[in-house]
């Protein structure tokens, strides 16, 4: 994928699963994200904003490192959770990143006792990681890269109050909205915990 300064093993991975040429949206944020800056992307379904999300967190890690996760990802059903972590299976794999998906009908003692062996990063239900969180004690000052995605629809079903909960939980990272469109109440999320956030807004018709 012709993105500039990618990590080779990223893109060797992205090139084995035929991502050869990064869409317009990916072309668009790639820098801007890569460079650490709060982000907001608004873009129609089916335009790849998971997969955005999914490849740069990996170009953002680019490696295991330490016990702590470093990649925060919420996502707003169990079978989302899934689609990311297949995603991440894809595309991480040359990286060595460990990663784990959670969600309300996983045990979540097991998931705890993955996470506390080392875990680079967690995609979850809020909810879920909220309560993981919250009843494990994990350490969120080494998160570096929050990202939600579907902020739109997760902050309209009142997540959002465990998005501001869990980021009161982080020393400093940076987040990125991922968004069918830029709702009020996005905009009233990101001007709580985002420093001057960048805005990619999409022309496209959603339909």
């Amino acid at each position: 994928m012709e993105l500039k300064k990618i990590n080779p093993n990223l893109q060797k991975a992205l090139a084995e699963h035929n991502l050869v040429h990064a869409n317009e949206l990916q072309q668009e944020t790639f820098s801007t994200i890569k460079s650490g800056a709060d982000c907001i992307i608004a873009a129609p379904d089916g335009s790849g904003k998971t997969t955005t999300l999914v490849i740069n967190t990996i170009q953002k890690l680019g490696k295991p490192e330490g016990e702590s996760t470093r990649a925060l990802l919420l996502v707003e059903t169990k079978e989302d959770v899934l689609e990311m972590v297949e995603l991440f299976a894809k595309y991480a794999t040359y990286t060595g990143l460990r990663f784990i998906g959670v969600h309300e009908k996983g045990d979540i003692d097991f998931d705890k006792n993955q996470i506390s062996l080392g875990m680079d990063i967690i995609i979850g239900t809020p909810e879920k990681v909220n309560q993981m969180f919250s009843s494990a004690g994990f350490n969120l000052n080494t998160v570096k890269f929050f990202a939600v995605d579907d902020a739109d629809v997760l902050f309209k079903k009142r997540q959002d109050s465990i998005v501001l909960r869990l980021s009161a939980s982080v020393a400093k990272t940076q987040y990125v909205f991922a968004c069918s469109q830029v709702t009020e109440r996005v905009e009233i999320i990101a001007d709580k915990i985002m420093t001057e956030p960048l805005f990619f807004e999409s022309e496209e018709d959603q339909a």
